[in-house]
Protein backbone atom coordinates (compact mmCIF):
# COMPACT_ATOMS: atom_id res chain seq x y z
CA UNK A 1 0.00 0.00 0.00
CA UNK A 2 2.30 2.77 0.86
CA UNK A 3 5.29 0.98 -1.52
CA UNK A 4 4.21 2.14 -4.75
CA UNK A 5 0.09 2.99 -5.08
CA UNK A 6 -1.26 2.55 -8.26
CA UNK A 7 -1.94 5.45 -10.15
CA UNK A 8 -5.48 4.50 -11.17
CA UNK A 9 -6.05 2.90 -7.78
CA UNK A 10 -7.73 6.21 -6.51
CA UNK A 11 -10.20 6.12 -10.18
CA UNK A 12 -11.36 2.43 -8.64
CA UNK A 13 -11.84 3.15 -5.32
CA UNK A 14 -14.01 6.01 -6.51
CA UNK A 15 -15.30 3.81 -8.81
CA UNK A 16 -16.21 0.92 -5.87
CA UNK A 17 -17.95 3.38 -3.50
CA UNK A 18 -20.09 5.08 -5.83
CA UNK A 19 -21.36 1.65 -7.49
CA UNK A 20 -25.05 2.28 -8.01
CA UNK A 21 -25.99 -0.88 -7.75
CA UNK A 22 -25.05 -0.96 -4.04
CA UNK A 23 -27.39 1.36 -3.17
CA UNK A 24 -29.87 -1.43 -4.10
CA UNK A 25 -28.75 -3.61 -1.55
CA UNK A 26 -29.57 -3.85 2.07
CA UNK A 27 -26.52 -2.60 4.41
CA UNK A 28 -25.64 -5.61 5.94
CA UNK A 29 -25.19 -6.79 2.16
CA UNK A 30 -24.05 -3.61 1.10
CA UNK A 31 -20.85 -3.32 3.74
CA UNK A 32 -19.88 -6.72 2.87
CA UNK A 33 -19.31 -6.44 -0.40
CA UNK A 34 -18.06 -2.77 0.59
CA UNK A 35 -15.10 -4.28 2.20
CA UNK A 36 -14.11 -6.70 0.51
CA UNK A 37 -13.35 -4.52 -2.52
CA UNK A 38 -11.53 -2.23 0.18
CA UNK A 39 -9.14 -5.49 0.68
CA UNK A 40 -8.53 -6.02 -2.68
CA UNK A 41 -8.02 -2.22 -3.30
CA UNK A 42 -6.22 -1.71 -0.65
CA UNK A 43 -4.18 -5.08 -0.75
CA UNK A 44 -4.43 -5.51 3.05
CA UNK A 45 -5.38 -8.63 5.04
CA UNK A 46 -8.12 -7.23 6.96
CA UNK A 47 -10.88 -4.46 6.93
CA UNK A 48 -13.43 -4.00 9.93
CA UNK A 49 -16.26 -1.58 10.54
CA UNK A 50 -17.38 -0.72 13.89
CA UNK A 51 -20.53 1.16 14.85
CA UNK A 52 -20.84 3.30 17.96
CA UNK A 53 -23.51 1.84 19.88
CA UNK A 54 -26.98 2.63 21.15
CA UNK A 55 -25.65 4.17 24.67
CA UNK A 56 -22.57 6.33 22.25
CA UNK A 57 -20.19 4.46 24.66
CA UNK A 58 -18.58 1.54 22.89
CA UNK A 59 -17.79 0.24 19.08
CA UNK A 60 -19.38 -2.70 18.19
CA UNK A 61 -17.81 -4.66 15.25
CA UNK A 62 -20.79 -4.84 12.59
CA UNK A 63 -18.84 -6.24 9.60
CA UNK A 64 -15.44 -7.12 8.47
CA UNK A 65 -13.61 -8.73 4.97
CA UNK A 66 -10.93 -10.63 6.85
CA UNK A 67 -11.50 -11.26 10.45
CA UNK A 68 -14.68 -12.30 10.51
CA UNK A 69 -14.37 -13.35 13.97
CA UNK A 70 -15.11 -10.03 15.36
CA UNK A 71 -18.29 -9.78 14.72
CA UNK A 72 -19.37 -13.17 15.33
CA UNK A 73 -18.10 -12.99 19.24
CA UNK A 74 -19.41 -9.39 19.17
CA UNK A 75 -16.07 -7.32 19.67
CA UNK A 76 -16.88 -4.22 21.92
CA UNK A 77 -14.00 -1.21 22.58
CA UNK A 78 -14.62 1.42 24.99
CA UNK A 79 -14.47 4.88 22.93
CA UNK A 80 -10.92 6.22 24.06
CA UNK A 81 -9.60 2.95 24.23
CA UNK A 82 -6.89 1.02 22.52
CA UNK A 83 -6.38 1.36 18.63
CA UNK A 84 -10.24 1.83 17.16
CA UNK A 85 -11.42 3.79 20.90
CA UNK A 86 -8.74 6.32 20.31
CA UNK A 87 -9.88 6.91 16.39
CA UNK A 88 -13.28 7.15 18.03
CA UNK A 89 -12.29 9.79 20.60
CA UNK A 90 -9.85 11.68 18.32
CA UNK A 91 -11.97 11.66 15.21
CA UNK A 92 -9.06 11.79 13.26
CA UNK A 93 -6.72 8.78 11.14
CA UNK A 94 -4.42 6.44 13.57
CA UNK A 95 -1.98 4.73 12.52
CA UNK A 96 -0.01 2.12 14.13
CA UNK A 97 3.10 -0.36 13.48
CA UNK A 98 2.78 -2.47 17.07
CA UNK A 99 -0.03 -4.59 17.38
CA UNK A 100 -0.23 -6.05 20.88
CA UNK A 101 -2.18 -5.55 24.44
CA UNK A 102 -0.21 -2.62 24.95
CA UNK A 103 -2.06 -0.77 22.17
CA UNK A 104 -4.89 -2.91 21.14
CA UNK A 105 -7.82 -3.52 23.16
CA UNK A 106 -9.33 -6.86 20.56
CA UNK A 107 -6.61 -9.42 21.46
CA UNK A 108 -8.30 -10.75 17.92
CA UNK A 109 -6.26 -8.40 16.17
CA UNK A 110 -2.77 -10.00 17.47
CA UNK A 111 -3.50 -13.20 17.32
CA UNK A 112 -4.00 -12.63 13.54
CA UNK A 113 -0.78 -11.78 13.37
CA UNK A 114 -1.01 -8.19 11.90
CA UNK A 115 1.57 -6.09 12.36
CA UNK A 116 0.48 -2.87 11.20
CA UNK A 117 -3.02 -0.87 11.31
CA UNK A 118 -4.62 2.42 9.60
CA UNK A 119 -8.03 3.55 11.30
CA UNK A 120 -10.17 6.28 10.30
CA UNK A 121 -13.20 7.63 12.02
CA UNK A 122 -16.96 7.34 10.23
CA UNK A 123 -18.77 10.59 10.81
CA UNK A 124 -22.36 11.12 9.14
CA UNK A 125 -23.80 14.82 9.28
CA UNK A 126 -20.87 15.93 12.49
CA UNK A 127 -21.86 12.64 14.28
CA UNK A 128 -19.15 9.36 14.97
CA UNK A 129 -21.08 6.53 13.41
CA UNK A 130 -18.08 4.41 13.80
CA UNK A 131 -14.41 3.15 12.59
CA UNK A 132 -12.85 1.73 9.73
CA UNK A 133 -9.46 -0.08 9.94
CA UNK A 134 -7.84 -1.96 8.26
CA UNK A 135 -4.53 -4.37 8.78
CA UNK A 136 -1.55 -6.21 7.37
CA UNK A 137 0.66 -9.05 8.41
CA UNK A 138 3.17 -7.49 6.86
CA UNK A 139 5.48 -4.37 7.81
CA UNK A 140 4.67 -1.28 5.76
CA UNK A 141 3.71 2.62 6.13
CA UNK A 142 0.35 3.81 5.11
CA UNK A 143 1.01 6.88 2.82
CA UNK A 144 -1.35 9.99 2.79
CA UNK A 145 -2.49 9.03 -0.13
CA UNK A 146 -3.89 5.95 1.37
CA UNK A 147 -5.32 7.65 4.42
CA UNK A 148 -7.06 10.40 2.11
CA UNK A 149 -8.73 7.38 -0.06
CA UNK A 150 -9.71 4.95 2.78
CA UNK A 151 -11.16 8.54 4.13
CA UNK A 152 -13.23 8.27 1.19
CA UNK A 153 -14.60 4.93 1.74
CA UNK A 154 -15.45 5.49 5.56
CA UNK A 155 -17.96 8.96 4.07
CA UNK A 156 -19.79 6.50 1.58
CA UNK A 157 -19.90 4.00 4.53
CA UNK A 158 -21.07 6.97 7.33
CA UNK A 159 -23.37 7.60 4.22
CA UNK A 160 -25.66 4.54 3.93
CA UNK A 161 -25.53 3.96 7.58
CA UNK A 162 -26.84 7.28 8.38
CA UNK A 163 -30.12 6.73 5.45
CA UNK A 164 -30.27 2.92 7.16
CA UNK A 165 -30.58 3.96 10.23
CA UNK A 166 -32.58 6.61 10.14
CA UNK A 167 -35.13 4.51 7.90
CA UNK A 168 -34.70 1.46 10.49
CA UNK A 169 -35.49 3.75 13.12
CA UNK A 170 -38.25 5.67 11.05
CA UNK A 171 -40.07 2.10 10.65
CA UNK A 172 -39.74 0.96 14.13
CA UNK A 173 -41.11 4.28 15.79
CA UNK A 174 -44.06 3.90 13.51
CA UNK A 175 -44.25 0.23 14.42
CA UNK A 176 -43.86 1.31 18.07
CA UNK A 177 -46.30 4.21 18.00
CA UNK A 178 -49.08 2.46 15.93
CA UNK A 179 -48.57 -0.75 18.50
CA UNK A 180 -49.30 1.99 21.33
CA UNK A 181 -52.22 3.87 20.19
CA UNK A 182 -55.94 2.58 21.01
CA UNK A 183 -57.05 -0.11 19.24
CA UNK A 184 -60.71 1.80 18.53
CA UNK A 185 -63.30 4.22 19.92
CA UNK A 186 -64.31 3.29 23.24
CA UNK A 187 -68.05 4.03 23.78
CA UNK A 188 -70.18 3.66 26.81
CA UNK A 189 -73.91 4.26 27.51
CA UNK A 190 -74.03 7.94 26.74
CA UNK A 191 -70.72 8.78 26.09
CA UNK A 192 -68.56 8.50 23.11
CA UNK A 193 -64.98 9.29 22.25
CA UNK A 194 -62.65 9.98 18.59
CA UNK A 195 -59.39 10.63 17.62
CA UNK A 196 -56.64 11.20 15.66
CA UNK A 197 -52.83 11.25 15.18
CA UNK A 198 -50.85 12.63 13.04
CA UNK A 199 -47.25 12.32 12.31
CA UNK A 200 -45.10 15.15 11.55
CA UNK A 201 -44.01 15.42 8.17
CA UNK A 202 -40.68 17.57 9.16
CA UNK A 203 -39.72 15.21 11.86
CA UNK A 204 -41.06 11.86 10.73
CA UNK A 205 -42.81 10.05 14.64
CA UNK A 206 -42.10 11.84 17.57
CA UNK A 207 -43.61 11.52 21.02
CA UNK A 208 -46.92 12.76 21.03
CA UNK A 209 -49.39 9.98 22.40
CA UNK A 210 -53.13 9.69 23.64
CA UNK A 211 -54.61 6.78 25.06
CA UNK A 212 -58.50 6.29 26.30
CA UNK A 213 -59.64 3.00 28.61
CA UNK A 214 -61.59 2.04 30.97
CA UNK A 215 -61.50 1.93 34.73
CA UNK A 216 -62.70 -0.11 37.43
CA UNK A 217 -66.51 1.78 38.89
CA UNK A 218 -67.70 3.08 35.66
CA UNK A 219 -64.88 5.49 35.01
CA UNK A 220 -62.80 6.52 31.47
CA UNK A 221 -59.07 7.37 31.30
CA UNK A 222 -58.27 10.14 28.95
CA UNK A 223 -54.61 10.53 28.33
CA UNK A 224 -52.71 12.91 25.74
CA UNK A 225 -49.27 13.86 26.03
CA UNK A 226 -46.04 15.42 24.53
CA UNK A 227 -42.66 13.72 25.10
CA UNK A 228 -39.82 16.40 24.33
CA UNK A 229 -37.69 15.26 21.22
CA UNK A 230 -38.73 13.04 17.94
CA UNK A 231 -37.67 9.74 16.36
CA UNK A 232 -37.19 6.11 17.58
CA UNK A 233 -36.31 7.32 20.94
CA UNK A 234 -39.08 9.98 21.99
CA UNK A 235 -41.02 7.01 20.94
CA UNK A 236 -39.42 4.66 23.19
CA UNK A 237 -40.14 6.99 26.42
CA UNK A 238 -43.40 7.65 25.14
CA UNK A 239 -43.93 3.55 25.06
CA UNK A 240 -42.79 3.48 28.80
CA UNK A 241 -44.36 6.50 30.18
CA UNK A 242 -47.77 5.12 28.64
CA UNK A 243 -47.82 1.79 30.19
CA UNK A 244 -46.17 3.23 33.64
CA UNK A 245 -49.23 5.72 33.38
CA UNK A 246 -51.95 2.66 32.77
CA UNK A 247 -50.66 1.08 35.81
CA UNK A 248 -50.79 4.27 38.19
CA UNK A 249 -54.46 4.54 36.93
CA UNK A 250 -55.61 0.95 38.01
CA UNK A 251 -53.86 2.27 41.54
CA UNK A 252 -54.89 5.40 42.29
CA UNK A 253 -57.95 7.18 41.51
CA UNK A 254 -57.18 10.73 40.92
CA UNK A 255 -55.45 12.03 38.29
CA UNK A 256 -53.21 14.16 40.00
CA UNK A 257 -51.81 11.49 42.22
CA UNK A 258 -51.17 9.58 39.31
CA UNK A 259 -49.34 12.17 37.23
CA UNK A 260 -47.57 12.47 40.72
CA UNK A 261 -46.39 8.95 40.43
CA UNK A 262 -45.81 9.12 36.97
CA UNK A 263 -43.57 11.86 37.50
CA UNK A 264 -41.13 10.45 39.89
CA UNK A 265 -41.07 7.49 38.13
CA UNK A 266 -39.45 9.63 34.77
CA UNK A 267 -37.68 11.65 37.07
CA UNK A 268 -35.42 8.47 38.59
CA UNK A 269 -35.78 6.64 34.83
CA UNK A 270 -35.88 9.62 32.42
CA UNK A 271 -33.69 12.23 33.77
CA UNK A 272 -32.75 12.85 30.06
CA UNK A 273 -36.22 13.76 28.94
CA UNK A 274 -39.23 15.64 29.69
CA UNK A 275 -43.01 15.47 28.81
CA UNK A 276 -45.94 17.12 29.00
CA UNK A 277 -49.18 15.48 29.93
CA UNK A 278 -52.68 15.64 30.36
CA UNK A 279 -54.93 12.93 31.81
CA UNK A 280 -58.77 12.89 32.86
CA UNK A 281 -60.95 10.92 34.52
CA UNK A 282 -64.75 10.79 33.62
CA UNK A 283 -67.51 9.60 36.07
CA UNK A 284 -69.76 8.30 33.79
CA UNK A 285 -72.64 8.05 36.40
CA UNK A 286 -72.11 11.85 37.75
CA UNK A 287 -70.81 12.94 34.53
CA UNK A 288 -67.57 14.78 36.34
CA UNK A 289 -64.21 15.07 35.33
CA UNK A 290 -61.33 15.14 37.57
CA UNK A 291 -58.45 16.81 34.92
CA UNK A 292 -54.83 17.30 36.06
CA UNK A 293 -52.70 18.97 33.82
CA UNK A 294 -48.59 18.28 33.63
CA UNK A 295 -47.52 21.47 31.75
CA UNK A 296 -49.98 20.56 29.06
CA UNK A 297 -52.71 23.21 27.13
CA UNK A 298 -56.31 23.07 28.72
CA UNK A 299 -58.62 20.85 26.88
CA UNK A 300 -61.58 22.83 24.93
CA UNK A 301 -65.15 22.75 26.70
CA UNK A 302 -67.85 22.68 25.04
CA UNK A 303 -71.61 22.96 25.94
CA UNK A 304 -74.74 23.52 24.29
CA UNK A 305 -75.76 27.13 23.53
CA UNK A 306 -72.43 28.22 24.97
CA UNK A 307 -69.44 29.44 23.74
CA UNK A 308 -66.60 26.85 23.53
CA UNK A 309 -63.84 27.75 26.32
CA UNK A 310 -60.77 26.38 27.67
CA UNK A 311 -60.78 24.47 30.72
CA UNK A 312 -59.76 26.43 33.62
CA UNK A 313 -57.56 24.61 35.51
CA UNK A 314 -53.62 24.67 37.07
CA UNK A 315 -51.41 23.61 34.94
CA UNK A 316 -48.24 22.13 36.99
CA UNK A 317 -44.70 21.47 35.52
CA UNK A 318 -43.92 18.72 32.92
CA UNK A 319 -43.05 15.04 34.05
CA UNK A 320 -39.36 13.79 33.71
CA UNK A 321 -35.97 15.87 33.45
CA UNK A 322 -35.29 14.96 37.61
CA UNK A 323 -38.21 17.67 38.69
CA UNK A 324 -40.34 15.15 40.85
CA UNK A 325 -42.88 18.18 41.50
CA UNK A 326 -44.68 17.28 44.53
CA UNK A 327 -48.39 17.62 45.71
CA UNK A 328 -49.76 18.30 41.80
CA UNK A 329 -53.28 19.69 41.20
CA UNK A 330 -56.44 18.92 39.46
CA UNK A 331 -59.77 20.46 38.89
CA UNK A 332 -63.18 18.40 38.86
CA UNK A 333 -65.52 19.84 35.93
CA UNK A 334 -69.44 18.78 35.07
CA UNK A 335 -70.02 17.60 31.92
CA UNK A 336 -73.69 17.90 31.56
CA UNK A 337 -75.11 15.78 28.79
CA UNK A 338 -74.62 17.36 25.27
CA UNK A 339 -71.10 18.32 26.57
CA UNK A 340 -67.75 17.84 24.49
CA UNK A 341 -64.28 18.09 25.65
CA UNK A 342 -61.42 18.24 23.21
CA UNK A 343 -58.13 17.45 24.09
CA UNK A 344 -54.94 17.91 22.03
CA UNK A 345 -50.92 18.61 21.33
CA UNK A 346 -49.15 21.75 20.40
CA UNK A 347 -48.79 20.28 16.78
CA UNK A 348 -52.34 20.70 15.92
CA UNK A 349 -52.20 24.55 16.99
CA UNK A 350 -48.30 25.55 16.52
CA UNK A 351 -47.28 26.39 12.59
CA UNK A 352 -44.10 27.94 12.40
CA UNK A 353 -44.03 31.57 12.22
CA UNK A 354 -47.36 32.27 13.56
CA UNK A 355 -48.85 33.18 16.34
CA UNK A 356 -50.03 30.08 18.87
CA UNK A 357 -52.66 32.26 19.82
CA UNK A 358 -53.87 32.25 16.39
CA UNK A 359 -54.17 28.60 16.25
CA UNK A 360 -55.87 28.37 19.56
CA UNK A 361 -58.58 30.90 18.26
CA UNK A 362 -59.42 28.69 15.48
CA UNK A 363 -59.80 25.54 17.89
CA UNK A 364 -62.24 27.67 19.79
CA UNK A 365 -63.80 28.55 16.61
CA UNK A 366 -64.45 25.08 15.54
CA UNK A 367 -64.68 22.73 18.88
CA UNK A 368 -68.93 22.64 19.01
CA UNK A 369 -70.64 20.23 20.75
CA UNK A 370 -71.63 17.19 18.68
CA UNK A 371 -70.88 13.24 17.43
CA UNK A 372 -67.15 13.47 18.39
CA UNK A 373 -65.92 11.83 14.99
CA UNK A 374 -67.46 14.81 13.06
CA UNK A 375 -65.69 17.10 15.27
CA UNK A 376 -62.72 15.46 14.30
CA UNK A 377 -63.27 15.78 11.25
CA UNK A 378 -64.05 19.66 11.66
CA UNK A 379 -60.80 20.31 13.51
CA UNK A 380 -58.46 18.92 11.26
CA UNK A 381 -60.15 20.34 8.22
CA UNK A 382 -59.93 23.42 9.79
CA UNK A 383 -56.22 23.43 11.20
CA UNK A 384 -54.27 21.29 9.30
CA UNK A 385 -56.25 21.21 5.26
CA UNK A 386 -54.10 20.28 3.03
CA UNK A 387 -50.98 21.08 4.52
CA UNK A 388 -48.74 18.62 5.76
CA UNK A 389 -48.25 19.28 9.89
CA UNK A 390 -44.77 20.33 10.76
CA UNK A 391 -45.22 18.68 14.50
CA UNK A 392 -47.21 15.69 15.60
CA UNK A 393 -50.82 16.10 16.34
CA UNK A 394 -53.19 14.12 18.42
CA UNK A 395 -56.70 15.06 18.86
CA UNK A 396 -59.32 13.24 21.69
CA UNK A 397 -63.00 14.46 21.49
CA UNK A 398 -65.36 12.84 24.20
CA UNK A 399 -68.57 13.47 24.00
CA UNK A 400 -71.41 12.73 26.51
CA UNK A 401 -74.33 12.05 23.95
CA UNK A 402 -78.06 13.64 25.16
CA UNK A 403 -79.60 9.65 26.09
CA UNK A 404 -83.19 9.06 25.98
CA UNK A 405 -83.55 8.96 29.47
CA UNK A 406 -81.52 12.16 29.85
CA UNK A 407 -83.64 14.24 27.35
CA UNK A 408 -86.51 12.90 29.48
Amino acid sequence: MGDGVPVDRRLRVLEAVTDSALMDLDLDKMLEILLWRVRELFVVDTVTLLFVDAAGERLVARASAGLDEEVYQGVRVPIGSGFAGRVARLRAPVQIDRVDSSTVVNPLLWERGLRVLLGVPVVAHGELVGVMHVGSVRPRRFTDEDIEQLRVVADRVAMAASLHRSRSEQLAATTLVDSLMPAGPVETDGWKVAARYVPGAAIGIGGDWYDVFDLPGDRIGVVIGDVVGSGLRAAVVMGRLRSALRAYALEFDGPAEVLGRLDRGAAHFEKTTMATVAYAVIETASARMDLSLAGHLPPVLAFPGEESRFAVAPVDLPVGFGLAVADRRSVSIDLRPGALVAFYTDGLVERRGVDIDLGLARLLATVRPGPPEDVCAKVMAALVGNRPPGDDIALVAVHHAVTASAAR
